[in-house]
């Protein structure tokens, strides 16, 4: 690959979700920067958000109420600081969404049209139909590519992070910006930032069944981990537990929102069963409905539940669900009339790289926000719609650290080694991508699932050390894709989260282990923390 001179910016932001976004447009007002993401910018996690984003707005609802139930469905290891910090900062971020043209759906009184979801005791969620990610994504990337100090790169991949320790320099581990893989000219450039930032998103994809988008292979947690920074709660990951069930469907989600539209679940012979399991019912935290399902169906031996909405007036129904009953329709099922097969598909990673109240990591000059991190607002399990405030909300306040520090951070004038191909060729057998990657996603969904044992998780972990190895070389010895990037992060995520589920031998929110199936919170009423051996 040709060889290039680096390139300085102000802000290097890795990602183009709500949190990158958001971020670059503070950031520029007081500096250049670069925002790379891998393939075109809407493509984030953000865009497929179809919820909502939770905030108390009501005078019916208060901000005590918010944490009680984020608290609750954390299961006993969300920080109180943390969620009432993101909690007490809902409405001001509304406002500031509104301010970049962001609308919500309001009633005919004006007032904001709010909608309820599993685990809240309120209505709460405000949203733009059933596409409220797609509407914020769309407001602020207008926003972000009519910025002039704004760069928006497509089609960039970052490698890995530029750190201090890497380049021989003085004075303790820092980052320094990013080696990034332009895909379209198959040249690795060189990023130097005096901030970097991490908005990556999370790593649906390393389950065999995702609503995530491809773009959701972990590549932010696992350059974080190479680089030195510490992860945390990686076996804490979120099953939807409503995916539409359909084979040319793509794991296409079907939102919480419909059940908190009155939304029941039922079995195949259309009896309701989630009274059996919460006083919640329906409206039971995410980790108690994915369990449930995953029980009803092992239970039966059928492939699917079903979700029935019919009634709801069918009117209402395509005006609240347009793109749901849009794509249902696609299949030939019609929400107003039939109800909906679901089974439940990997969605949320409730760990990640471990920050401060700045949005800061435990590498100096490197902040993160959205998915990509372990905040502490979410424990053990998230509650519906806190994930886009939570990434508004940390992508605000790591854009006013980052700028007040700027001044003391000298411009990026240090060496930085150029990528050094040595003898990789071009790969003849693309086929090891797939396969490598095809295995593990099947064993993670078999073996680190919904219900997990020791025996699985011992499973799992020996496969993934074998695949680590021929990753790895097959990493080095041949040039660089996209693919194989994502790869590598992934194999490097699944280790993260199979590790942390064998530490933690107890049953918590997210993590359900057979043989360890009551919590201990004396034991393990902590985080699970990670961190690469350094040399």
């Amino acid at each position: 690959m040709a060889v290039e001179e680096p390139r300085d910016v102000d802000f290097l932001v890795l990602g183009s979700g709500i949190a990158g976004l958001f971020y670059a447009l503070q950031a520029a007002e007081h500096g250049r920067v670069a925002l790379v993401t891998k393939k075109q910018a809407v493509q984030s996690a953000t865009n497929f958000a179809q919820g909502g984003i939770a905030a108390v707005v009501s005078p019916d609802d208060s901000v005590d109420e918010h944490v009680a139930d984020t608290l609750e469905a954390g299961a006993g290891l969300c920080r109180e600081e943390v969620v009432r910090f993101v909690v007490e900062r809902g409405q001001s971020t509304i406002e500031e969404l509104g301010k970049l043209g962001v609308e919500f759906d309001r009633g005919e009184d004006g007032a904001f049209a709010l909608g309820r979801e599993g685990g809240h005791t309120q209505r709460r969620v405000l949203h733009h139909r059933d596409a409220t990610g797609r509407e914020i994504e769309r407001a602020l990337l207008a926003r972000a590519r009519a910025h002039p100090n704004v760069a928006v790169l497509e089609d960039h991949c970052a490698i890995d992070l530029l750190t201090a320790e890497k380049a021989g320099l003085a004075g303790g581990n820092r980052v320094l910006g990013a080696y990034v893989l332009d895909s379209s000219r198959s040249v690795v450039e060189r990023y130097r930032a005096r901030i970097t930032f991490l908005a990556t998103g999370g790593a649906g994809k390393v389950y065999l069944y995702t609503s995530n988008p491809d773009i959701a292979s972990g590549d932010g947690m696992a350059m974080a981990y190479r680089a030195g920074a510490t992860l945390a709660n990686m076996e804490f990951f979120q099953f939807h537990p409503t995916c539409l069930f359909h084979p040319n469907a793509g794991s296409f989600l079907i939102s919480e929102a419909v059940r908190g539209e009155g939304g029941v679940l039922r079995n195949r012979r259309g009896d309701p069963f989630m009274d059996a399991y919460h006083p919640m019912k329906d409206l039971a935290p995410r980790d108690v409905v994915a369990r449930a399902i995953d029980t009803e169906l092992k239970r039966s031996g059928d492939d699917f539940v079903q979700l029935d909405i019919t009634h709801r007036d069918p009117e209402y129904l395509r005006d609240r669900f347009p793109t749901i009953h849009r794509r249902c329709l696609d299949f030939g099922i019609d929400l107003t009339t039939d109800s909906i097969p679901v089974v439940p598909a990997a969605h949320y990673c409730c760990g990640g790289v471990r920050t401060d109240l700045q949005g800061e990591t435990d590498l100096p000059n490197l902040f993160a926000a959205g998915e990509v991190t372990c905040t502490g607002l979410h424990g053990a399990n998230r509650l519906a719609s806190n994930s886009l405030l939570e990434g508004v909300v940390f992508a605000a306040a790591a854009a006013r650290e980052s700028i007040a520090r700027l001044p003391d951070i000298p411009p990026p004038d240090g060496p930085v080694e150029p990528w050094r191909e040595g003898s990789a060729t071009e790969s003849s057998e693309a086929v090891v991508i797939t396969q490598n990657w095809d295995e593990i996603r099947r064993f993670m969904w078999n073996y680190v699932g919904i219900v997990r044992s020791d025996k699985r998780l011992a499973r799992a972990r020996r496969r993934i050390q074998l695949l680590q190895e021929e990753i790895t070389e097959y990493y080095w010895n041949f040039r660089l894709t996209p693919d194989l990037l994502e790869l590598r992060n992934l194999a490097r995520v699944a280790q993260l989260v199979i590790e942390s589920a064998q530490s933690r031998k107890e049953s918590r929110g997210l993590h359900y282990n057979l043989d360890h199936p009551n919590r201990d919170d004396e034991a393990f009423g902590g985080d699970t923390l990670v961190r690469s051996p350094r040399p």
